[in-house]
């Protein structure tokens, strides 16, 4: 997937290196992640999400610079649903724009290729993910409480988000 100057391509091995520095740009924001890619976890989970049945997973590139990842999972083509998510950026980029673009390219995919529900799960305490959602037009579905356990053992709510093919086509795909 591609537009302009930015680039999705399937998260390969080849990605490896130059994901991992990005994702040590930030090794604060790890803990409101359900999992980490912090420098001590990166090759584990850079794995587990390479291989993840049900996933696609993406390099963000912005003009051949490798600046982020984001996430097909849950896809689940009979029932015309899939989610959105495992979503980093390198923190230069955040508040440009840039995940609007990302999430565009992504959204405008899936509802192409007969999705009828785009879903994203954000960790309750993550205000910078939910404004993101909020900016997108998703809709908030409610909390999911005690949803999953995170890599450092917290109990976490989720905050269900969804947009409908319906409503993404209506508002021109943007």
């Amino acid at each position: 997937m591609a537009e302009g100057g930015l680039r999705l391509d399937p998260l390969a091995e080849a990605h490896r290196e130059a994901l991992r520095a990005a994702c040590a740009e930030d090794r604060e924001i790890w803990p409101i992640y359900a999992i980490s890619y912090d420098p001590e976890h990166f090759d584990d989970s850079f794995a587990r999400l390479r291989s993840r049945a049900g996933g696609q997973a993406f390099a963000v590139l912005l003009d051949d610079e490798l600046v982020g990842m984001s996430a097909y999972l849950g896809i689940e083509p009979e029932r015309g649903v899939l989610e959105i998510g495992n979503t980093y950026y390198i923190p230069r980029l955040r508040g440009t724009g840039l995940n609007r673009r990302v999430k565009d390219l992504m959204i405008g995919r899936a509802v192409a290729c007969g999705f009828r529900r785009i879903e994203f799960r954000v960790d309750a305490r993550n205000a910078r993910s939910q404004a993101a959602m909020a900016k997108l037009g998703a809709v908030r579905e409610g909390c999911i409480r005690a949803e999953r356990i995170t890599w450092t053992g917290h109990v976490r709510d989720t905050i269900l988000f969804s947009i409908l093919a319906g409503e993404w086509s209506e508002a021109g795909g943007s």
